[in-house]
């Protein structure tokens, strides 16, 4: 029997994405952990294919490509290290959340910038901090002579 209800991981109240679009991986940690380090593979690794993700928005996957920097590898699938804490559960829910933090940010739209022009006062003062600026440098050139 095939399960029709797969595990949505929600992100915002319109977007979420499927469990299934995400992979888990388990290696050996580095750091703390003491014996138990060498013996258990505690730290996570998350691979989320962005590019070819059906559950981001366009907008959304262009933003996400463009924030992810050198977690995303060439063929657009973000990478996701967790090694924090020793138990593998807790690394697992560290993961998840930075995922879901990074798609958040990049779900929200940043704001278009409204170019704006100086007042007249700030011409002003401007004008009038460059003539006493170049009045001082006035005052300082002595007269040279030669004789």
């Amino acid at each position: 029997m095939v399960n029709l209800f797969y595990k949505m991981i929600l992100i915002t109240p319109t977007l979420s994405i499927d469990e299934n679009e995400i992979q888990e991986s388990f290696v050996h940690a580095s750091g703390p952990g003491g014996q138990n380090v060498n013996k258990v593979a505690t730290a996570v690794e998350i691979r989320f294919d962005v590019r070819h993700s059906p559950s981001l928005p366009d907008v959304v996957r262009d933003r996400l490509i463009r924030l992810a920097g050198c977690r995303l590898t060439s063929d657009g699938v973000l990478i996701i290290q967790a090694q924090r804490f020793r138990a593998q559960d807790q690394n697992r829910q560290d993961a998840r959340q930075r995922l879901i933090a990074l798609i958040r940010q990049v779900a929200v739209a940043p704001k278009r910038r409204r170019p704006t022009r100086p007042t007249l006062a700030s011409k002003h003062r401007r004008i009038e901090s460059k003539r006493k600026r170049g009045t001082i440098k006035k005052l300082r050139r002595g007269s040279i002579s030669l004789e």
